[in-house]
């Protein structure tokens, strides 16, 4: 297992490529963020306290510096995963089962982010997959960006199935 960066980013992440996963059952660091209309108030201090938690409480991060957030008009969430170990702390939980998460690694700008959401949506509600919470993951900083290729984020649409979305696309065609 690689450490961070000096600068707090994921030295390695994840080798998902745009397609589903299964997170259903993984152990994670949950941290609740505030937020002002989706942006994050004091992310960077949120990241270096959710370390900390984690060094305290001597748990492992399953990809260091790597975490999917999820944003809210107020508040939001930063959840960690974990290599699978047992600790009674408040801040750590189990994902529920299953987690069906649709992915994309976005290269590029964060104003492209709109449109990738878009998509991404459109292409659930078409398979009859009902669209959950969005979560991201900030892969570079701009410290880094230029020596890891480029500005990269992680978009995760969490999804569940819908029967009764199937069974409509399935009347209309």
């Amino acid at each position: 297992m690689s450490p961070r960066l000096e600068c707090g980013c994921p030295s390695e992440y994840p080798d998902w490529c745009n397609g589903d996963i299964d997170l259903g059952g993984q152990l994670v660091h949950a941290l609740k963020i505030p937020m002002f209309m989706h942006m994050p108030i004091g992310y960077e201090a949120y990241l270096v306290r959710q370390k900390e938690d984690i060094e305290r409480l001597e748990l492992t991060e399953k990809w260091p510096g790597f975490n999917l957030t999820r944003t809210g008009a107020f508040r939001g969430q930063m959840l960690c995963p974990l290599i699978e170990e047992n600790s009674p702390a408040r801040n750590i939980s189990v994902l529920k089962n299953p987690f069906n998460l649709r992915l994309h690694l976005l290269r590029g700008d964060v104003s492209e982010i709109k449109t990738q959401v878009r998509k991404m949506q459109s292409e659930l509600l078409d398979e009859g997959l009902m669209p959950k919470e969005l979560y991201m993951s900030y892969l570079t900083c701009p410290l880094c960006e230029e020596k890891q290729g480029g500005k990269r984020l992680f978009l995760a649409r969490r999804w569940i199935k819908n029967p009764k979305l199937k069974e409509r696309l399935n009347k209309k065609q």
